[in-house]
């Protein structure tokens, strides 16, 4: 049986982390890593896989950080927990610890769709095995059918498109793609460029049944119509993986993850949680938050990591920062969107600018940059943003989500201090952020 002071369950994104963290904070300490898998995906790399990879194997994180950082590795199965006795049963060993550190991740939602065990319907597995399948099935298919239109969804479809001359079908409950996570001016962009690119879009539509017997057919939509489809992807979301901490009796959250305190701390005052299977509360009044983002796993578990021996840091919320992209046409989103923070009860000042992000814009790789800000009316603090452009979406995006949660205010961003050059950004007299909180300001005082 092996002693160790800190470990972890799980190695993607969370635990690998977690792990990590422990290591710096605490270096005379003896950290262990124990998951199932022999090799781990990069999780918001699958759907890249298919089209752009072209090989499952090109979307693995290398175990090289383990031996670097002097963390030991056991690839087993952990079957029990033992919390009374601080002990893990493995399939391989036993483990006693001091601090424990769930990062078991999350499970693809499987809805209850009548057909859907039925051959050649995928869920989004983070199996390297898994996804080899259906690698092989996606090259031979006519007729895909994507269910759920979300990121997931949309970035599959995409690439699936890239591997040849399939026609591929998104089918998606709500009135847009990406409903849930952009205002619908910039759902409607998205679904353009997905249609320009040859794929079919059905959206406030409810599938019924996927049908088919020995291997899928086809799927039946509520309204009658039917989709030929020989692979059909399930893309509707995840949910947490709880398992083992139910049955060592952890106590669950609201929305089904373990429950965490502000240190990440659960209900065994010797146990951490982090990642997608912690619960989450919104940065935004805490109220419950179902977000699973590997950006949010690996905050969390930088805050685990580090209060495993002594509390030094705290998690306030998750504010939700996300982008996608197909092709050069790229989204992103921090904080609450319009539509979120009127649902949340707030009023707003939304200010919209949009220009070159180039200066002057005949400059080689221009885009045309849109940035939609929203603030607090009252008193003038960000709580969100949206950008549309190319590939530098994804980190102007991040800026918007440091000034939402440093709570900056509209005065704050008009005066913030920005590097720009001819080459690389906007025009510092329109620079979108930072013009984005000026017109908001004029808003506000035609407001008194």
């Amino acid at each position: 049986m092996k002693e160790r002071d800190v470990v972890v369950i799980g190695g993607s994104a969370a635990g690998l982390t977690a792990a990590l963290t422990a290591r710096r904070h605490y270096p005379s300490k003896r950290v262990l890593v124990v998951r199932r898998e022999e090799q781990v995906l990069v999780p918001c790399g699958i759907p890249y896989i298919f089209g752009t990879l072209k090989d499952p194997e090109k979307n693995v994180m290398p175990d090289a950080p383990y031996e670097a950082n002097n963390i030991e590795l056991l690839k087993a199965d952990v079957t029990e927990l033992d919390r009374d006795k601080k002990l893990l049963h493995a399939s391989a060993e036993s483990v006693r610890y001091d601090r424990l550190v769930m990062a078991t991740g999350s499970l693809p939602i499987m809805p209850p769709i009548p057909g859907f065990d039925i051959d050649g319907v995928f869920a989004i597995q983070k199996d390297i095995d898994y996804l080899r399948r259906l690698f092989e099935r996606l090259q031979a298919a006519k007729d895909v059918v994507i269910i759920g239109g979300g990121f997931i969804g949309i970035e599959f479809a995409d690439e699936i498109k890239k591997m040849g001359n399939a026609n591929v079908t998104i089918v998606e409950m709500m009135p847009h793609c990406l409903s849930l996570a952009y205002d619908d001016e910039f759902c409607v962009e998205m679904e353009e460029v997905l249609a320009s690119r040859g794929i079919a879009i059905k959206t406030a539509a409810k599938v019924e049944q996927i049908q088919g017997r020995d291997h899928v057919k086809s799927v039946l939509l509520s309204d009658g119509s039917e989709i030929m489809a020989d692979a059909v992807i399930l893309g509707i979301g995840a949910v947490a993986n709880v398992d083992l901490a139910k049955k060592a009796g952890l106590r669950i959250g609201l929305t089904g993850g373990i429950a965490v305190d502000q240190t990440m701390l659960t209900s065994d005052p010797s146990v951490f949680a982090c990642g997608d299977c912690a619960e989450k509360i919104s940065f935004f009044g805490g109220r419950p938050s179902g977000l699973k983002l590997a950006s949010i796993a690996q905050m969390e578990a930088r805050i685990a990591g580090a209060n495993l021996f002594g509390i030094t840091r705290q998690n306030y919320g998750t504010v939700g920062v996300w982008s996608t992209c197909v092709g050069d046409f790229a989204l992103g989103t921090a904080g609450l969107t319009e539509a979120m923070a009127r649902q949340h009860g707030y009023d707003v000042v939304v200010a919209t600018v949009e220009g070159p992000n180039r200066h002057p814009g005949g400059m080689p790789g221009m885009a045309q940059t849109k940035m939609k800000a929203v603030f607090e009316a009252n008193s003038g603090v960000i709580l969100g943003g949206q950008v549309r452009g190319d590939t530098a979406t994804g980190e102007m995006i991040n800026a918007v989500s440091a000034g939402v949660q440093k709570r900056m205010t509209v005065e704050d961003i008009a005066t913030f201090q920005i590097g720009t050059h001819p080459a690389l950004t906007a025009s510092p007299v329109v620079y979108p952020l930072v013009n984005a909180a000026e017109v908001a300001i004029s808003k506000m005082r035609g407001r008194v």
